[in-house]
C-alpha cells in the first residue's frame, strides 16, 4: 500500500537537515553587476588610508620619486594579500571570513617618523622595518590570548590613542599644504596654500551636494581635481609615470636589511596592541552588522592574518597592518555583507601593487593637493577618537582625569618637540611619538583608576573597563 505523502515539517523530522539551506548573507556570491560596484565602494573608501602611511614615511625619509612609487606598490600588494587571507581564510588557521578589510594602518605613522628622526641617513627605514617585524612576531604571539587583555584597552584608552592618532600627525598635511620641503626657498608661498584650500574646498562641495558613491569618493574627486588644476602652473610633475616599470613584484629588503633598535621595536608594540584592539572592536562590530557571531577563535583567526602581514610587509615595503574601520562604515551603509564583495577589491588593491606605474600615478599628486585632502582624512580620524570617547563614560571624575593626563602626555612632544631632548635615546623613540607616551599613560592610567584594588567601583566608571 502507498505511504501518504509527507508534509516539508514531517519530511525533514527533528533530526534531518532541509533539502535547500539558505545562504547567509556573507557567504553570498553576488553576481558581477552588483559585486563590481560594491567592491568600488570599498576600494574609493580605502584606497586614500592604504597610500597614506607609504606617502609619509616615503617623503619623512626622502625617497625620490622611484622609491616613493615602490613603496605605494608595496602598501597596495600587502593590503590587498591581507584582505584576501582575510575574508576567505586559510581552513581554521588565519582569516575571520568576514567582509573585512585588512591594510597598513596610519596608527603606525606617528611612532614610525620618531624611530626616522631618531635613526642615521640610510638606517631609517631598516630600523623601522626591523622594529615591524617583531611587531608582527609580537601580534601572532599574543592574538591567541588577547582576548583575556581586551579588558585593559576599553574605549577609555583606544579612543585617547585614535584621537591622538589624527592630532599627532596633523602638522604633516600642514607641511604638505605649504609645499612640502621645508628647506625650499617658496616654502609657505601663496600658490601652495591656495591650492591646498582649493582640493579642501572641492572635497567639501562634494560632500555637501554628492550623493550616494559620490560622497564616498569626494576625497579622491579632491585628490584629481586638485592634480588637475595644478598642472597650468607648472605644480604637477608627471615625469614618474614614464620612469616607472609597468608591472613588476616588489623585490625583497629592496631598502635595505632590517634593523632591530629596542626602543623602536617596543614603541611599534605597543602600537600593535591598539591595532590588534582596533581589529577585535571592527571584528564585533562587523560581526553584530553582518548577523554572524563573532567568537574567540574568529577574533583569534583574525588577529593572526594581522600578524602574517605585518610580519611578512617589510620583507616587501610594507607597515604594520589592521583593520580599516570606514570599510565596516560601508558594509553598514550599503548593507552588502558579502564577503566575496571585500575579496574582490582585495584582489584589485593586488593587481594595482603589482603594476608599480598605477603607484606613480598616486605619487605625482602635487604635496599642497595632498595637504588639502590630508586635513580632512586626519582631522576625521580624531573625530572617530572623539566619538568612541563619548562612550567611555565621561561623566565619572576619573574617567575625565585619566583622559586630560593621556591626551597632555600625548599632545606634549607636538607642543614642544624638544621636551625630551636631554632623556636616554630609547625614552626619547617612545616618549616622542604621542601616540605611544599617551597609549601608555592611558594603559597604566586605566589600570590604577579601574582594576588595582577596585572591587566596587560604580557602574559609570566600570563601563569603560
Amino acid at each position: 500500500m502507498a505511504q501518504p505523502a509527507l508534509g516539508p515539517a514531517e519530511a525533514e523530522g527533528p533530526c534531518s537537515t532541509p533539502l535547500e539551506s539558505p545562504v547567509h548573507p556573507v557567504d553570498e556570491k553576488p553576481a558581477p553587476s552588483r559585486l563590481v560596484p560594491a567592491a568600488l565602494q570599498h576600494i574609493a573608501a580605502m584606497y586614500a588610508g592604504v597610500v597614506t602611511p607609504p606617502l609619509i614615511i616615503g617623503q619623512a625619509v626622502g625617497l625620490d620619486q622611484a622609491g616613493m612609487t615602490r613603496l605605494i606598490a608595496a602598501s597596495l600588494l600587502i593590503a590587498g594579500c591581507a584582505t584576501l587571507l582575510q575574508t576567505l581564510g586559510i581552513g581554521g588557521f588565519a582569516g575571520n571570513r568576514l567582509p573585512f578589510v585588512n591594510a597598513a594602518s596610519s596608527a603606525g605613522i606617528a611612532p614610525m617618523l620618531a624611530i626616522a628622526e631618531n635613526s642615521a641617513p640610510g638606517h631609517q627605514l631598516p630600523a623601522i622595518y626591523g622594529a615591524v617585524l617583531v611587531a608582527g612576531v609580537f601580534c601572532l604571539a599574543v592574538g591567541p590570548f588577547f582576548g583575556r587583555l581586551l579588558r585593559f584597552f576599553p574605549p577609555l584608552v583606544t579612543g585617547v590613542v585614535i584621537t591622538l592618532i589624527g592630532v599627532t600627525l596633523m602638522p604633516v598635511p600642514v607641511s604638505w599644504a605649504q609645499g612640502g620641503d621645508k628647506e625650499a626657498a617658496d616654502f609657505g608661498a601663496m600658490k601652495y596654500l591656495a591650492l591646498a584650500a582649493f582640493t579642501l574646498i572641492v572635497i567639501l562641495i562634494v560632500q555637501r551636494f554628492g550623493r550616494g558613491f559620490l560622497r564616498q569618493v569626494a576625497l579622491l574627486i579632491g585628490l584629481l581635481v586638485g592634480t588637475l588644476a595644478a598642472v597650468p602652473f607648472g605644480l604637477a610633475d608627471f615625469s614618474a609615470i614614464g620612469s616607472a616599470p609597468v608591472a613588476a613584484l616588489p623585490a625583497p629588503f629592496a631598502f635595505g636589511a632590517p634593523e632591530f633598535q629596542p626602543a623602536a621595536i617596543l614603541s611599534l608594540c605597543i602600537v600593535m596592541l591598539v591595532l590588534m584592539t582596533e581589529s577585535s572592536a571592527g571584528m564585533l562590530a562587523l560581526g553584530e552588522i553582518c548577523e554572524r557571531r563573532t567568537d574567540g577563535r574568529t577574533i583569534t583567526r583574525g588577529l593572526r592574518t594581522d600578524g602574517i602581514a605585518t610580519l611578512v610587509g617589510p620583507v616587501f615595503g610594507g607597515f604594520p597592518t589592521s583593520a580599516f574601520a570606514q570599510n565596516v562604515g560601508v558594509v553598514s551603509l550599503t548593507k552588502v555583507r558579502s564577503r566575496y564583495v571585500v575579496a574582490a577589491a582585495g584582489g584589485a588593491l593586488l593587481v594595482l601593487g603589482v603594476f608599480p606605474v598605477l603607484g606613480a600615478v598616486v605619487s605625482l599628486v602635487p604635496m599642497p593637493v595632498l595637504g588639502g585632502a590630508g586635513i580632512v582624512l586626519f582631522g576625521s580620524i580624531a573625530v572617530s577618537g572623539i566619538r568612541t570617547l563619548s562612550e567611555a563614560g565621561l561623566d565619572d571624575s576619573s574617567n575625565i582625569i585619566l583622559v586630560a593626563v593621556a591626551l597632555g602626555a600625548g599632545i606634549t612632544p607636538l607642543a614642544a618637540p624638544g621636551f625630551y631632548a636631554g632623556f636616554p635615546s630609547w625614552a626619547q623613540t617612545v616618549l616622542g611619538s604621542g601616540i605611544s607616551a599617551g597609549a601608555l599613560v592611558a594603559v597604566l592610567l586605566n589600570l590604577f583608576f579601574h582594576h588595582l584594588g577596585t572591587h566596587g567601583r560604580t557602574a559609570v566608571a566600570l563601563k569603560s573597563s
